[in-house]
C-alpha cells in the first residue's frame, strides 16, 4: 500500500510540473496581435495554428491525471488507519495529593514543592 501511495505522489508532483510548463507555453489571447506584427508565430515548433491544439490537448491530459492523483490520494488517505496518536510520546507527570503535599514539603526544605492539580 506504502508503494501506491508513493507513486501517486510521483504522479502528481509530476502531472503539476507538466501543467505549469504547458500553460506557460501556451500564447495569452492578446498574442495574435503581436503575431500579425512578425513576432515569429510562424516559425514557431508546431507552425501558426497546431500548437494551441497541442497544449491544449496536453494540458488537459495533465489536468486529468493531476485530478485523478489528487482523488486517489483523497481516498488512499481515508482509508488509512493512524498507527500513533499525536499524544503518545508525552510524558506523563504524577501527581501528589495535597495532603501529601504539605508532608512532603515539611521534609524536603531544599526543593520546593509544587502543587499540581490532578486529573
Amino acid at each position: 500500500m506504502q508503494t501506491f501511495f508513493t507513486l501517486v505522489v510521483i504522479v502528481q508532483v509530476l502531472s503539476a510540473l507538466a501543467i505549469i510548463g504547458l500553460v506557460l507555453l501556451q500564447h495569452g489571447k492578446g498574442a495574435d496581435m503581436g503575431a500579425s506584427f512578425g513576432s515569429g508565430a510562424s516559425g514557431s515548433l508546431f507552425g501558426a495554428t497546431g500548437s494551441s491544439n497541442f497544449l491544449s490537448r496536453s494540458t488537459g491530459i495533465a489536468a486529468a491525471l493531476f485530478f485523478a492523483a489528487t482523488l486517489a490520494l483523497g481516498v488512499n488517505a481515508g482509508n488509512r488507519k493512524a498507527t500513533t496518536g499525536v499524544m503518545d510520546n508525552v510524558s506523563v507527570v504524577k501527581t501528589v495529593p495535597a495532603a501529601n503535599a504539605a508532608a512532603t514539603a515539611a521534609s524536603s526544605a531544599s526543593a520546593p514543592a509544587t502543587n499540581q492539580i490532578p486529573k
